[in-house]
């Protein structure tokens, strides 16, 4: 019995031994066809990079540059017409600075010179009624003659100027008409008389000057010719 039960075991052991070769072996040939597996592909990208003509290989490399070269040359002209339109915009808006400080620096005592005109009016009045004959008046117009004179070289400093056109061409930019009188002496369409003198502020025109224009000669009279006293005849009824 002992026997028996001795070889029974030896018999056991050796099928244990089998089995645990066989799952060994097994083991083995899996990852022995994972590594070809995985290898498979890198060879065949091997094959396939030693079987590829070289000239197709620089062609590609070539379209490849040319593309990135254009989308860099895309990007920097946007970029530059961005730049220029920025320095336009730049320029445009220092442009307008400088107009509107000449501006500011030529008329911004408009408002100013047109509330000083009445006095010049006023000092012209006077003179215009004024009676040199008469030695009372003499010295006091002496006195405003040179007072308008000095207000209007003062004027004169600060770029403001007097619209005289007396015997000029009517000038709608400069002269406003109130008017038309026929004229024997001042050509048609010409500034007859000066109601009111007007003034310019750099040459704006701060006050148009007042006139009256020439409508040149005026129709002729008919000449009327009378008959001889003596061809007159007089008829007296009885």
């Amino acid at each position: 019995m002992e026997m028996q039960t001795q070889e029974n075991e030896i018999k056991q052991a050796s099928c244990e031994a089998q089995q645990d070769n066989a799952i060994t072996d097994k083991d083995a040939n899996t990852e022995a066809d994972t590594q070809k597996v995985e290898t498979a592909p890198e060879e065949e990208v091997k094959k396939e990079a030693e079987t590829l003509d070289p000239l197709s290989v620089l062609q590609s490399e070539n379209a490849a540059l040319k593309a990135h070269l254009e989308k860099v040359e895309s990007a920097a002209k946007s970029d530059l017409q961005r730049m220029v339109r920025a320095i336009a915009e730049a320029d445009n808006q220092r442009k307008r600075a400088e107009a509107d400080v000449e501006r500011e620096r030529k008329y911004g005592i408009e408002k100013f010179a047109k509330a000083l005109l009445p006095v010049a009016d006023s000092l012209e009045l006077a003179i215009t009624h004024a009676k040199p004959e008469d030695e009372n008046c003499k010295v006091m117009l002496e006195g405003v003659q040179n007072t308008l004179a000095l207000f209007l070289k003062e004027m004169k400093n600060f770029g403001v100027e007097v619209i005289d056109p007396q015997g000029q061409a009517f000038n709608p930019n400069l002269h406003q008409a109130i008017s038309m009188i026929p004229s024997e002496t001042v050509a048609t369409n010409h500034v007859l008389q000066v109601m009111q003198k007007g003034y310019l502020l750099n040459g704006r025109v701060v006050r148009a000057a007042t006139v009256i224009v020439s409508a040149g000669p005026g129709p002729k009279k008919e000449e009327v010719k009378e008959e001889p006293a003596e061809s007159k005849k007089i008829n007296i009824e009885i």
